[in-house]
């Protein structure tokens, strides 16, 4: 119950995202200085849901999200306010007046809590200098386009079905082997230990690649998940996990002595394993006291 209530009950905090500024702003002759809505904005945004980073440039914070360091890029145009304010004028304008968000859509629940902190921020802003906004949000995602949340959740489902069924078929195919007094039978031939365990992980890894197989044909077919790339490199890291979980139940096998034994271990490791690593849930929702440890690059700067 606790693990569940610490995996589901809290909200998405500490998405890093790159604000790339390139607003050069508008005088203001009420206040003698520059208006510029791309800081205000940035100032209003949520900061408990956002972890912001300072970029320099689009290219660079794009690459960014690319490479998994940040999970989305919220870009400003070079005239940004002075486009939004001509808008508001009536008049016509060069540029679209648009913030644009490069989001990495392969986490829905985090790619839309950082929408919603723009949106949110965005509103507030035209609120303090009392207009209606005809400022847009381009969502233009670098990874998920056009994704839904079962193309999130169904390949974590295949991920555990792998995960349970087959350490919990090896863990409990190796105590039944010593309880029914076979594995000491094997023992006493010549067959080395070393030789019983490899047959058993090259069968149950055969069998475990199988059920991948045959679970990632129903997630494309049925449930029309996105994979884009080859297929077969989805099926390599599925088949990489059966094998590892394999593995985890010859390992686990050794600390029990009855089957009631091995299935205590499902409640202890296998399930707090999937609720915690963010597959069902994002990792930026569980409190910070139980999240692994996260390395921040300290040379960033904050908006």
């Amino acid at each position: 119950m606790f693990i569940f209530g610490v995996a589901f009950s809290g909200n998405v905090e500490d998405v890093k995202v790159i604000v790339v500024n390139s607003d050069e702003g508008v005088y203001d002759p009420r206040s003698n200085g520059t208006l510029n809505l791309s800081e205000m904005i940035t100032s209003n945004l949520d900061r408990d849901t956002l972890n912001i980073q300072c970029g320099s440039d689009e290219e660079a914070a794009t690459k960014s999200v690319e490479d998994g360091k940040a999970w989305a890029a919220i870009i400003f145009p070079q005239h940004f306010t002075q486009d939004v304010m001509m808008k508001m004028q009536g008049g016509p304008s060069p540029g679209n007046a648009a913030i644009t968000i490069r989001a990495d859509k392969g986490n829905v629940n985090i790619a839309t809590a950082v929408i919603n902190s723009v949106a949110e921020a965005m509103m507030e802003t035209m609120d303090e200098i009392g207009k209606e906004t005809p400022i847009s949000i381009v969502d233009s995602p670098v990874y998920g386009e056009n994704a839904e949340f079962i193309d999130f959740f169904v390949p974590g489902i295949v991920a555990f079905a792998i995960f349970l069924l087959t350490t919990l078929l090896t863990l409990l195919s190796f105590v039944g082997e010593r309880t029914n007094g076979t594995l000491d039978r094997l023992l006493a031939s010549p067959i080395q230990g070393s030789e019983i365990v490899a047959g058993y992980a090259l069968a149950f890894s055969i069998i475990g690649m199988i059920q991948a197989a045959i679970l990632l044909s129903v997630g494309t077919l049925v449930f029309k998940i996105i994979i884009v790339g080859n297929p077969v490199l989805a099926f390599l890291v599925i088949a990489l996990l059966a094998i590892v979980s394999v593995s985890l139940g010859i390992l686990l096998s050794s600390a029990a002595k009855r089957e009631a034994q091995a299935v205590q271990f499902l409640p202890l490791i296998v399930l707090p394993t999937f609720l915690l690593a963010g597959i069902f849930w994002p990792i930026q929702a569980i409190p910070a006291f139980i999240r692994p440890a996260l390395v921040y690059n300290t040379a960033d700067l904050r908006c």
